[in-house]
């Protein structure tokens, strides 16, 4: 798993509880895991195709620094699959969980496109 983006949690991430919500998690995740496959695919044209069953381990509260975590899991025709873990970075708990989240390179008109990666063609430096 590589972590690359941390983020802050601060007044507006928080929910009614005063806890991160859960919204504002997904949409980062959903962001970070658009560009990393974007970057493993060479191509800005690729879209959510589906995000597998999501476990909220625990929560995080303002002023927590979280970490966003992707592993490559599969590559297809025209698709990537990566698993993703959120934890906390000082103290290294597990807040979510997704086992799988699908990207399909599309073309212009939102068609799913061969992308001509392998797996042996796919770095994993960046």
């Amino acid at each position: 798993m590589q972590f690359h983006t941390r983020k802050l949690i601060r007044p507006e991430d928080l929910n009614a509880r005063n806890t991160l919500f859960g919204g504002a998690l997904l949409r980062w995740i959903d962001e970070e895991s658009g560009i990393y496959a974007m970057t493993k695919l060479n191509s800005k044209s690729v879209v959510t195709k589906y995000m597998s069953e999501i476990d909220f381990v625990s929560s995080a509260v303002q002023g927590d620094v979280i970490e966003i975590g992707l592993a490559f899991k599969s590559i297809g025709r025209t698709s990537i699959t990566f698993s993703c873990e959120v934890r906390n970075v000082f103290t290294g708990q597990v807040i979510i969980s997704i086992e799988n989240i699908v990207f399909v390179n599309v073309d212009k008109l939102g068609h799913p496109e061969p992308h001509g990666k392998t797996l042996e063609n796919l770095q994993f430096d960046r």
